[in-house]
């Protein structure tokens, strides 16, 4: 699966209303861990709506800090998951859910399905996974 294509697949789970912002991200990237995406659906249940209800770090970018610690266990993860929320908060405007979802003229700064999609999309760039 491209790059793409998952990140398409992520924000399906997202609109499907089955899976929070985490949970699509975590599932499409599945396969760079040990777990399932059913385990890792588990794991993320509690990181929507910015850091479980909180409006503070977007879930979808949790997830893929989440799949960068596990794909390195842990060695070098810091330095990654900086470099993936830098990229996030150029791409998007903000890392936190409650700036992401800020209205102005009528719209979001960056809508959920937008964040998921960039979350997969920078994880897969800086992980250097073939687009």
């Amino acid at each position: 699966m491209t790059l793409k294509e998952r990140a398409d697949k992520a924000v399906e789970l997202k609109l499907s209303g089955g899976y929070n912002c985490s949970q699509a991200v975590t599932a499409v990237l599945a396969d760079q861990t040990d777990l399932t995406d059913e385990q890792l659906k588990h794991i993320t249940a509690g990181f929507c709506a910015g850091m479980g209800n909180l409006e503070a770090t977007c879930g979808a970018l949790i997830g893929a800090g989440m799949i960068a610690g596990l794909k390195t266990e842990g060695k070098g993860t810091l330095g990654i998951t900086r470099q993936i929320q830098e990229t996030f908060r150029d791409r998007c405007g903000a890392i936190k859910c409650k700036d992401l979802k800020t209205m102005t003229d009528g719209k979001p700064l960056c809508p959920c399905e937008e964040c998921v999609r960039n979350a997969v999309t920078i994880y897969g760039e800086i992980m250097g996974m073939e687009k």
